[in-house]
Formats: structure tokens, sequence, C-alpha cells
């Protein structure tokens, strides 16, 4: 016997929001990420790379099956309802917001000690003994793709807005390569750096006895 509409409607949701189910991704994700630190910790220190890379890994991993449960809410499951990606877009605003402010954070600590050097550096910046990198090499390079990606990325967005998924695919795929390009390119840059952050604390702070 086939239930009645009333029924149906009964026991069905009676709001707009998606009460995400129990998953076991933040706790993964939370032991995956702490992995990756005690593994790159343990590298620093020369103990090799055995847990970083199992760690990184699986950090890669339970990103993919976390999004791919994300992606079946919304695409196949249809819980993502225009409420619930409203507050999804307020949700990616805040993160943009947190990351502008993060980054201007190290900006305003920069121009300080730029323009007002003290007693810490010298009085002069950069500080003594330290040589930065030529701005118009590896810095610019890194510049341009970066800009280069949020091209890329905007063009997948227009593309994804118009329903042009060859565009969207190739837009996805660029950025993915110069995001990776941007990161090899950043770490041959720290790894040929001419000091380091404990050469930069030791200038500072002077010779211990």
């Amino acid at each position: 016997m086939s239930e009645s509409p009333a029924a149906t409607i009964h026991h069905g949701p009676k709001h707009q929001y998606h009460l995400v189910d129990p998953s076991p991704w933040p706790l993964v994700g939370a032991a995956c990420a702490g992995a990756l630190a005690v593994g790159g910790v343990l590298y620093m220190h020369g103990h090799g790379t055995t847990l970083l890379i199992i760690a990184f890994v699986a950090v890669l991993a339970m990103m993919a099956a976390w999004w791919r449960d994300v992606i079946k809410e919304a695409t196949f499951q249809g819980h993502h309802t225009p409420v619930v990606q409203i507050g999804m877009r307020y949700g990616m605003a805040l993160f943009i917001a947190s990351e502008v402010m993060f980054f201007a954070a190290f900006f305003w600590a920069f121009f300080s000690a730029a323009l007002f050097p003290t007693e810490a550096t010298g009085g002069v910046w950069p500080p003594k003994g330290i040589h930065p990198f030529d701005p118009w090499e590896f810095p610019f390079l890194n510049t341009l793709i970066l800009l280069t990606s949020g091209t890329t990325v905007t063009w997948a967005h227009h593309a994804l807005l118009e329903d042009v998924r060859k565009g969207l695919k190739y837009g996805l795929i660029l950025t993915v390569l110069l995001g990776a390009a941007f990161t090899c390119v950043q770490a041959y840059e720290y790894a040929h750096a001419a000091f380091s952050l404990a050469h930069s604390v030791a200038l500072i702070v002077g010779p211990q006895e």
C-alpha cells in the first residue's frame, strides 16, 4: 500500500537546510594533517621523508574522498538548496577575507621592518648579513605565474556560468598546472636561498654562549 502525499510530506524535511550526515573526514583530515606536520618536522631534523610522503598522500586521498561526498550531496542527492548555496557563498567569502587579513599582517610586518628598521635588524633593511633575491628574477616569475592562474580560474568560472564544459575543464586543468608550477618555483627558491629562518634569527639575536 503506497503512502499518501500527506504522509510523504510529513516524513520529508520541513526546511531548506541540509543537515550533514555524520562524516569521518574531519577527524581523518585532522589526523592526516597532524601526521604531515610531524613528518615535516622530522624531515627538517634529518629523519627521512617516509612519514612526510605517507602523510602527504593520505591528505590528498582524504581531500578526494571528502570532495566526492560533497559533490554527491550537491549533484546526485540534491541537498544543496538555494539557501544552502547562499551559506556556502558566504563561507567562501569569509574564508577569502581571512586570507586577506593573513597576508595583510605579513605585509604590515614587512613594511614596518623595512621602512622603520629597529636595533633588532641593525638599524638597516635588509638586516646585516642578509642577501635577498633579486625581485626581477624568481619572485617576478612566480608573480606572473600566480596572476596567470587567477586568469585561468576566472576563465573556468565564466565557462561554468555559461555551461561550457570544455572551457571549464581546460581552465581548471591550467589552473592546477600553474599552481603546481608556482609551488615548484617556491620550493626551488627556498632551497637556494642564501639564508634560512634560523640564520636570520641568529643574526638578530646574536651569538649565544
